[in-house]
């Protein structure tokens, strides 16, 4: 009877391992399918497209890198990947200082703090639909802040940049860093309050000043929550549509057009999907080559570390 009741458990406990082995790949097999399926699968379908005679509707027939030939030709494809450098350097810098700035004024334990938290992340909260209507109205010289200031009778106050071709770009930036800030202060909030106190009061009793203990000690520190809020930035500034779409249109004429305007412009509104589609394609090889150096130093220093 002790050697039956033996074999059981044993038999028991080789079931319950396999389950455990085979359970969890169970459950995450058709999530892994899907994901397969409609990201990596539709990629490769956009690659191919990318190298097909596809106009109107998709054509499958090969036809090497002629689209690729004809989009490096196109002047409003060289001037969307401009404009995403102009676009893209001051939005992450300034929301890199701002949020680290705000962040450390929070960090001060002010008594207020809770209700400066939610006021900043506010934004974040809304759509870019949203952002990029609200601000049209905010910087439109009919209705906004310059009809604001003539009211106030200061009648030379001018600020048309959302009409001028050499300046729209720039509007796209204050709209999307008045959204985004505010979740960048909250990711460098979280690394500072992991920072341990103990390091405050080791400093200062060293001498040191409030602002040389962030500079030299607290800031150096961060590595991963710099590597954090430049990663989701630049995902961010290479895939920003539905703002600009919002704010101007990408216009005046193509000044404000960025590289997922003119995918979506030529890929449906001109009948040119495979330019569209090699235009995508772009924009997935600059994903990579952002993204691919910043994770190699970031794994490269934690090795380090």
């Amino acid at each position: 009877m002790a050697v039956s009741l033996s074999r059981s458990e044993r038999r028991a406990s080789s079931l319950s391992a396999m389950a455990d082995r085979w359970i969890p790949k169970l459950v995450l097999s058709p999530s892994i399918l899907i994901s397969l399926v409609f990201v990596y699968g539709f990629i490769l379908v956009t690659g191919y497209l990318s190298l097909s005679t596809s106009r109107l509707m998709p054509n499958y027939t090969f036809a090497g890198f002629a689209r690729y030939e004809e989009l490096f030709q196109n002047d409003v494809f060289w001037t969307s990947a401009k404009n995403l450098a102009w676009f893209g350097i001051p939005f992450i810098v300034i929301c890199t200082a701002l949020g680290l700035f705000l962040a450390i004024l929070l960090d001060q334990k002010i008594r207020t703090e809770g209700a400066l938290r939610a006021i900043f992340l506010y934004p974040m909260a809304l759509s870019f639909i949203v952002t990029g209507t609200a601000w049209q109205w905010i910087l439109n010289p009919g209705m906004g802040l310059e009809k604001v200031f003539h009211d106030w009778g200061w009648v030379s106050f001018s600020f048309d940049w959302l009409g001028n071709p050499d300046k729209s770009i720039f509007c796209v930036v204050i709209a999307a860093v008045w959204q985004s800030t505010g979740f960048c202060m909250s990711l460098f909030l979280a690394g500072l309050r992991g920072v341990d106190s103990e390091i405050f009061k080791a400093a200062q009793v060293d001498g040191a000043s409030l602002p040389r203990i962030y500079r030299k000690i607290v800031i150096p520190s961060m590595r991963p929550v710099f590597f954090s809020v430049l990663l989701i930035l630049c995902h961010i500034t290479i895939k920003t549509f539905d703002l600009v779409i919002a704010l101007n249109a990408g216009g005046p004429g193509t000044s404000s057009y960025l590289p997922a305007i003119f995918m979506y412009t030529f890929s449906f509104n001109r009948g040119q999907l495979g330019l569209g589609a090699a235009s995508s394609m772009m924009m997935l090889l600059t994903v990579v080559a952002v993204l691919v150096p910043l994770m190699y130093m970031e794994s490269r220093s934690t090795r380090n570390a």
